[in-house]
Order: structure tokens, then sequence, then C-alpha cells
């Protein structure tokens, strides 16, 4: 059986099995095989492909990491966690802006401290996307379901649909500029997820307690490991699900 996640991934990266075995200093033929009949390469040879093709060894080789040592990988993916997002240092939060160099995601209900506690975030959003890095900005519909019951679980009613509108006062100026996408959602949040490159910062929700007041995980991606991936997952499902805040602009 081919490994289609391993083909796909080299052909993306325009990598063909000889300059693959050539980095990598085996046989083109073990190359082929890797890709044709599903063979497992060594553990070095997968950190090396992994490394690559920018994807996870977990993605490539969904059997070839035991769940045992997965759980020890996804333990080294947190790189620290913090009790409250007030918690969060403020230095952190700026340096994984700048350093960013591929793409910043956040996906929130509201966000607004964001713009409060960085008052150049839209400035620094459009100079980051003229550098190339793809903004995608995700929040909640403000008509949506999930918004009013959010404020009615926090008991402060129609408090978050007014943040949100607020937010947009900033957000707007983003609209037209290239490699930058403002949506609206209507998911049930879980969590708050903040995406810079191959780091993020995961705002646990908790019923009953604003944002501010529940944990924070700071996370990095490992190969092999998949507690990153899951979060980017779940960032990627809610914007399939989105639509552009405005309706000139196409989704991401």
């Amino acid at each position: 059986m081919p490994n289609d996640r391993l083909r796909d991934a080299l052909l993306r990266n325009g990598l063909t099995p000889v300059t693959v075995a050539e980095k990598l200093s085996v046989d083109p033929k073990s190359v082929e095989r890797w890709m044709t009949q599903d063979r497992t390469p060594y553990p070095r040879h997968r950190h090396a492909i992994a490394a690559l093709v920018r994807e996870s060894e977990s993605y490539l080789w969904p059997r070839a990491v035991s769940p045992e040592k997965a759980a020890r990988i996804a333990r080294s993916e947190v790189v620290q966690v913090y009790p409250r997002r007030a918690a969060v240092p403020h230095d952190l939060w700026g340096r994984l802006l700048r350093n960013a160099a591929s793409q910043i995601g956040i996906l929130v209900y509201a966000g607004l401290f964001l713009v409060e506690q960085e008052p150049r975030l839209i400035q620094l959003l459009k100079a980051k996307a003229a550098e190339g890095v793809k903004v995608r900005i995700l929040l909640g519909d403000p008509d949506a379901e999930a918004i009013a019951l959010k404020s009615v679980e926090e008991g402060t009613v129609g408090v978050m649909k007014a943040k949100i509108e607020q937010v947009m006062q900033y957000y707007r100026h983003l609209r037209g500029v290239d490699n930058t996408h403002v949506s609206f959602h209507q998911t049930t949040l879980y969590n708050s997820i903040y995406r810079f490159d191959d780091e993020m910062l995961v705002n646990t929700h908790v019923y009953g307690f604003p944002a501010p007041h529940a944990p924070v995980m700071h996370i990095r991606k490992l190969s092999g490991g998949d507690l990153f991936d899951t979060y980017s997952d779940s960032f990627d499902r809610v914007v399939t699900a989105s639509r552009p805040a405005w309706p000139a602009e196409v989704a991401a």
C-alpha cells in the first residue's frame, strides 16, 4: 500500500526520490519503497525527511510512533502552562508576533485585549503581511447563537457582541490588504488559539469564567508529536466553516 502522505509531501516540496536519497545518503530504491510500499524508514531518516518537508513524523508515518512515545513527545511540546491569560508575559506575545515568518492565526470570539495591549497590532500585522506572512483572523459572528450564549454563561449579557463590534473597528483596517483574511465564525469555542508559525498559545475556555481568568498553554511543534497538530487542525476546521467579514474578501 503506497504512502500517499509522503508522496504528496515530497511533491509539494519539489523533491524526487533521487534528491531525497542524495540528502540522506541512501539508495533511491529505498526512498521508492518508502513511498510505494509504505515501508517505514529508520528513525534518523524519518527525522530528516520530516524536516525536509516540514511535516510531523506522526503525520507521515502514523504507525511509526508508539502511543507511549507520542505521549512523551506531547509533554515536551508543552513549553509552559500559565494559570490564567493575564500571567502570560507581555514580551512573549510580542516575540511571537514579531518573529512569525510564515503565518499568524488568531481564533477568538473577540480578543479585544490584543489590540489593547499592543496598540500597534494592526500596523504590525500589515507589515508582516507585506513580508509574505499569511495572517488569518477568526472572530465570533456577532449575531451567532454561540456569542449570545457565551455572554449569558459569563453573566455579561450582550457584552461579547459589543466587544466583537468594537474590535472590528481595528481589524477593518486590514480590509483589502494582501495576505490577510478576517472572517466570522459561529463555532462554540473550547479554546482560543493564537498561532505563530510552529508555536501557539492556547487559552482554554472554562464554564462561567471569562477567558482572561482561564489557563493558557504555550505549545511548540515537535517532529513526531501530535499535540500541536491537534490544535492546528482545529483551527483549520474553523477556517473552513467561517465566512469572510467583508463580502468582497475570499475565504482562506
